[in-house]
Parts: structure tokens; sequence; C-alpha cells
């Protein structure tokens, strides 16, 4: 799946067992917003001689145009292939020739500039950064480019279902909603995107009012402060505002997509149902139950389908959250001949966990959840990102430092309630099957009314061809 779901990570240095009673300690910051509107927070952290640069504009993919999709990460690819006075070529070279960093993208809310250099390479990166965002030339002939090996690879992911299950699920189960597109579009929204699509995209989902700028490294905050305000702080707003998504509710009743693969030896499988925001108040909770019941190897569902069935290398449950509810769902796959075996058994996992919620393994999965925290928040990179997703969802930073805290605290009772709210009921599941349909389309009947589609028609198209059927 080439969603890419919310990339800010989180911050600080290793933790050690569960107990511990201090809280995850975050370097000191300076948030200021600059005249424009834009966020800056700075972080100084002198162990390594290496600066974090990390830039949020709210918008995303929810700013593609219907029959458009694709053009936020089109707008984006392009960024480096071309700003100032530098040719794509230039913008590599100087970056590998500093031995940097320097990454753009786009995700369903928000689009992404990111670098790492040397802290002596400030002024000469933050000046191409500077260009990147604010200056983009957009060549014809890289346009061009970019949009071919989109194309190419859309179109070659299918090859491998891993890669699209994901986007059908999120299609079929969001409908209308923006979340139902693909970051990257389909091969035919991508072959009706001019230049001058992406030209307009990025005039009205970039500009100071959107921006979001966390800075973490070797550096001095006067100095870096003053340096970033000259470089932005007259960036004028955006030419539209923000695009805001728009409220889900869960899907009722039962429904099954099956995307016909004929060469496929295993199907792969998706069921689930609209799931929690990023904001719900039992996230903690939610995150315990999560890793409980499919979140690592030792889990109900992997361990079921995977350690005691054979039937799968590898079950999980796929819960991303956005500022709207994400998806909380049963993912897996399995050979053609057992798909309804391992279907069914994962059902019963998801019944079980509903009835007797995760009382025998919620220790463990604390202890699980309280270990894997700090590593991602080491880097100054992982420190930039997570300061940027603090200031996105209006959070500060207790929301770190008190995490493990909470995690200890959470009860069975509360893991049993969350589950209760956010894990779909056995009567409201969608149901999405990739794989040989001449071999599995019984099977897919008798989970609902059946919608489908061919995966080598594009995804979108497609979805609306078999819609009005």
């Amino acid at each position: 799946m080439r969603r890419s779901l919310l990339m800010l990570a989180a911050l600080v240095a290793a933790w050690c067992a569960p107990g511990a009673s201090s809280a995850i300690q975050i370097p000191p910051t300076r948030q200021v917003r600059l005249p424009n509107g834009a966020v800056l927070i700075l972080a100084e952290k002198h162990d390594v001689p290496l600066i974090a640069f990390n830039a949020v504009l709210r918008g995303g993919t929810l700013g593609d145009a219907p029959g458009k999709e694709g053009t936020a990460s089109l707008a984006c690819g392009l960024l480096r292939k071309g700003a100032g006075k530098r040719t794509a070529q230039e913008i590599a070279a100087f970056v590998d020739g500093l031995g940097a960093d320097l990454d753009a993208g786009v995700t369903l809310e928000f689009s992404y500039v990111s670098s790492e250099f040397l802290s002596r390479d400030q002024t000469a990166m933050l000046d191409l950064i500077g260009d990147v965002m604010r200056r983009p030339t957009f060549p014809q002939d890289e346009f061009e480019k970019l949009k071919s090996q989109t194309i190419d690879a859309i179109a070659s992911a299918k090859d491998d279902p891993d890669n699209v299950v994901g986007e059908y699920a999120f299609a079929f189960l969001y409908g209308d909603h923006p979340y139902a597109r693909p970051v990257d579009g389909d091969e035919a929204t991508n072959r009706d995107i001019v230049r001058e699509d992406v030209t307009r995209y990025y005039r009205d989902n970039f500009g100071g009012d959107r921006l979001i700028i966390t800075v973490v490294g070797d550096f001095g905050v006067a100095a870096m402060e003053s340096r970033i305000k000259a470089l932005f702080g007259d960036w004028p707003k955006a030419s539209a505002p923000p695009p805001q998504a728009p409220s889900v509710t869960r899907r009722t009743g039962r429904r099954v997509l099956l995307v016909d693969k004929p060469d496929a030896t295993q199907s792969y499988f998706w069921i689930g149902n609209v799931g929690a925001a990023d904001l719900d108040p039992d996230r903690v909770a939610l995150d315990i139950a999560n890793t409980a019941y499919g979140g690592r190897f030792t889990s109900i569902l992997n361990t079921a389908l995977r350690i005691q069935g054979g039937l799968t290398y590898g079950a999980r449950w796929q819960a991303p959250r956005f500022t709207q509810p994400g998806t909380a769902a049963i993912y897996s796959y399995t050979k053609t001949e057992s798909t309804e075996k391992a279907i069914e058994m994962a059902l019963r996992t998801l019944a079980q966990v509903r009835r007797d919620g995760i009382d025998s393994t919620i220790t463990s999965a604390k202890t699980y959840t309280v270990g894997q925290y700090p590593p991602r928040y080491e880097t100054e990179g992982q420190i930039a990102g997570a300061l940027a997703r603090l200031a996105f969802y209006g959070l500060d930073r207790k929301e770190i430092e008190t995490y493990i805290p909470r995690v200890e605290a959470v009860r069975a009772e509360d893991a049993r309630r969350v589950i209760q709210r956010v894990y779909p009921p056995p009567e409201d599941l969608t149901f999405v099957l990739v794989g040989n349909a001449s071999a599995i389309r019984a099977v897919a009947a008798k989970y609902g009314p059946v919608t489908e589609v061919k995966i080598t028609e594009p995804l979108l198209s497609g979805m609306k061809q078999a819609a009005r059927h």
C-alpha cells in the first residue's frame, strides 16, 4: 500500500523496561509564529553535528481535484526536479556532494519536505530548501518523465497484491470521501493530469499560512530563528483555503469487493470498517488493544492464523488514524484453496476479542508497547517529525512525555471498552479479496453482496464502473 498514512514519527532517547517512574523528556523547544502565520519550532541537540529540517503544509491529497487524483503527489515529487536557478541534476549533485538528504512527498492530509545535513552546511542547505519550497520551476520535461514513471509504477505494483489491497479497501470503504483516493492516483487519473494542474495545486496549497517548520540539531536557536524567518517569514498565504476532511461514519451491513487477478495463487483479504481518529480520547488504550490483537508476532490474530493455523506467513490488524477516523481491519493472505478457512478463523478471532477483550495478554502488550516506544524517537529526524505532528494536531509535549505512564495506567476494562466501541461488529463488515476470482467467487458471496473488478483496470475508474452495474 503506497498510502503514506502520517509519516511524522516521534522522539526521545532510549527508555528502559516498563515500570520506570519518570516521564520521557524531549529537548527544550522554542515555538514562534511568524508574521504570515507559519509555525516554527526549534530544538537544540548537540550530541552529533547534524541538523534535521521538517516542513509540513496542511492539505495533502485532500487538495486533489476529482478526476485528477495524483496531482499532489506529482507536485511534491517535482519540487526537487528544478528550483530557483538549479536543475534536477544540479540539485541532486549538490545534495549528494554534501552527504545530505532531501525528500519531499505527500500524504492524505499534508505535504512535506524533510532534510538532514551536517551543521556546517546549514546555510547552503537551508538556501536550497527555501528554493525547493518557494521557487520550484516544474520543468515540462521533468513533469512528463515523472508522470510516465508514476503510471508505470502504479501498474507494476499490481503484480504483488500486497502492494494494493489497502488502496482497494480504502476506495471501497470510503466511497466518495477524499480518503478513498490513492495518494498517487491511478493510471487513468495520472494520464489526464497536465503541468498546469500541478502548478495550480502548488499555488492553491503551498504558502505560509499552511506551514509548520521544525528544526532539531546542532545549532543556536537565535541564529536559526533569524535564518528561517528570512527564508519563510514573508511567504504569502496559499491562494485557496485549506481543504478539510469531511466527517466519516461507520458503514452498516456487509459487502464484498472481489478484485480479480487470474494468475494469483494466493488470496489476499482485508476485513474491517471505519475505526478511530488520531485524537480519539481512548487512543492510548486503543494502542494497547491493537498491539495485543494484531500488532506483533505473538498477537491474538497472528497466533491463530500463522502460528497455530499454519494458514499464512503473517496476519495483522491495520488501524491507521487521521484527523477523521481511519480504518480498523484484519489483513492477511493465504493459499487460494484455504481462503474460506483463513477468513473464518480471522472472523472468529475478531468475535473473540470483542467478547473477551485482551485480559490475558494486556500485561505483555503494555510491556511490548513501552519497549517499542523509545526507539521511534532517538534521532534528530524522528524528533523533528514528532514535533511537527504535535503542532499539526494542536498537541503539546505532554502527549509524548506522559505516554509511557498512560500506557502503564491502561486497565483491562479500558481496553475492552474501546474494543467494543471501535472494532467493527460482525454484522457491519466490509470485505476486500484480491485473488483468482473464478476460484474464490463462491467464497466471497458467502459474506455479502459482491462487487467485482479486474485488477488490470485503473482502480478508481474500475470502481466507478462496477458501482454502476
